[in-house]
């Protein structure tokens, strides 16, 4: 599954690990995305979905 939001674009990033002695290795951050039905200039389209653009979209 590719974890990119098909309305806004939300996708993979990276920052640090952090230890307790602060030392730092590279990591990935994933989007929350859900595979929903959501209505798109009239049509009803299944896609990808992050959950902050779930609140704003018009639910099929």
């Amino acid at each position: 599954m590719s974890r990119v939001c098909s309305v806004c674009g939300k996708g993979q990033t990276t920052g640090n690990n952090v230890s307790h002695s602060k030392r730092r290795t590279r990591r990935t951050f994933k989007a929350n995305v859900q595979k929903v039905s959501y209505v798109e200039n009239g049509k009803t389209v299944t896609g990808y979905v992050c959950t902050r653009c779930l609140k704003s979209v018009e639910r099929a």
